[in-house]
This record gives C-alpha cells, sequence and structure tokens, in this order.
C-alpha cells in the first residue's frame, strides 16, 4: 500500500503495510539511518523522531497512523553547512561517545526546546529522562542542551 510522508521537508512516498513501524520505513525504505533501534518497546528513547514538531518513538508508531503528517529525523535537522544548534552544541561538548542515543537524546532535545526555549536543568533532566545512555555522558548531554538553548536564544 503506497503511503506518503513529508520526511525532512520532502514529500516522499513508500509502499508498507499501514502498521509497520515508522522506524523501519525510515531505516528500510528512506535509508535514513540516525534513528536507531534499541528496545522496541519506547522505553530507552533511541528511535526518537519528531512528528509536527513533537518527539514520538518510532519503533512503536504505526506509519499508517501518521500519513500526511511532518516527520523530522536528525538528518533534517541541520545540515553540514548548518549545523542546529543542538548538534553544534552536542559537538562542542563532546556530548557523544558510542553515539547510539545521541539521535534520540538531539531529537528529544530539539522538542524540549521547541517547547521551552529556555529550560532550566531540571527541565533538561525531565525531558530526556526516558532517554537511555549507556555510555555515561549525561553530563555532557545536560550541558549541550542548555548550550543550544542559549545559542538558539541568542541567534
Amino acid at each position: 500500500m503506497a503511503i506518503s510522508l513529508k520526511v525532512n521537508g520532502a514529500t516522499r512516498s513508500v509502499d508498507a503495510e499501514p502498521d509497520e513501524s515508522l522506524l523501519y520505513v525510515l531505516r528500510n525504505d528512506l535509508e535514513l539511518n540516525s534513528a536507531k533501534y534499541g528496545c522496541g518497546m519506547t522505553q530507552c528513547g533511541a528511535c526518537t523522531v519528531l512528528v509536527n514538531g513533537a518527539a514520538r518513538r518510532s519503533c512503536v508508531t504505526p506509519v499508517g497512523s501518521i500519513e500526511g503528517n511532518e516527520v523530522t529525523t536528525l538528518e533534517g535537522l541541520g545540515t553540514l553547512d548548518k549545523l542546529h544548534p543542538l548538534q553544534k552544541a552536542f559537538i562542542d561538548e563532546q556530548a557523544a561517545q558510542c553515539g547510539y542515543c545521541i539521535s534520540g537524546m538531539i531529537m528529544a532535545a530539539a522538542d524540549l526546546l521547541n517547547r521551552n526555549p529556555q529550560p532550566r536543568e531540571a527541565d533538561v533532566r525531565a525531558a530526556l529522562a526516558d532517554n537511555l545512555c549507556r555510555c555515561g555522558t549525561h553530563n555532557r548531554i545536560i550541558r549541550a542542551v542548555l548550550r543550544a538553548a542559549q545559542q538558539k536564544g541568542g541567534a
């Protein structure tokens, strides 16, 4: 069945069953590999993307349920020439170690900054509480999100 999605600003049509996960469509059909398969149960956040600007766990989101909606992955957040403030801040703070969780962390942080452009540290911690990082770079991640908020506010 043809399903139409707007992904990273471009309308794309995929041949998929409506109950297929958005994660698999992004990775397998659209070759967008930033969202990762972690747990498959919404408990790790590695698969987080934005749907209409709000964080969504793509591993359990049926692609048919979001037909016609705007999906943003890490690939669509910024470019190599013009990084999103979150991408730049994560690099500046050296917030990534293995990198597996980083896409989901950045996308959850983007959702937070969309809702609250000037979060406090407690807000960042709460927004990222359900995104797991096994490498233990949590403090760098928190600093990166706060730095991005300052950069966005000053831009």
